[in-house]
């Protein structure tokens, strides 16, 4: 190797190419997570529209989902699609409308998503 060669293996991840396959993940992950979302918000709407029908109170619906895997394992994934595509989105805002684009951004909104993940699950 002479002076100003590099020795990159054969697929070498320059930075521009890791920031494009960063910028292609979230938006997979953005786009998957809309989806998980739209479908746990229409159970959601369901949930409340039976409920409200119903005449159940919050303390007969918490009395029907307390203990139950099935409820449990729905919130989990509606706290985690949130905890996904709530950040991604503000990442973009923060690139779009500040101009924010240094790594300090990736760390601030990785922050974000663990808080909402961890606030999301204590609130159930």
């Amino acid at each position: 190797m002479s002076g100003g060669e590099l020795n990159y293996a054969a697929n070498p991840v320059t930075p521009r190419r890791a920031d494009a396959k960063l910028e292609t993940w979230l938006w997979i992950a953005q786009r998957g997570s809309a989806v998980v979302l739209a479908l746990c918000v229409l159970v959601h709407l369901v949930t409340i529209i039976y409920a409200v029908r119903h005449g159940l109170t919050g303390a007969a619906i918490l009395g029907r989902t307390r203990g139950n895997t099935a409820a449990l394992a729905f919130y989990f994934l509606y706290v985690l699609a949130i905890a996904v595509h709530a950040p991604i989105g503000l990442r973009t805002l923060c690139q779009e409308w500040l101009g924010w684009r240094a790594a300090s951004l990736n760390w601030v909104i990785g922050a974000i998503a663990l808080a909402l993940f961890a606030f999301g699950l204590r609130a159930g």
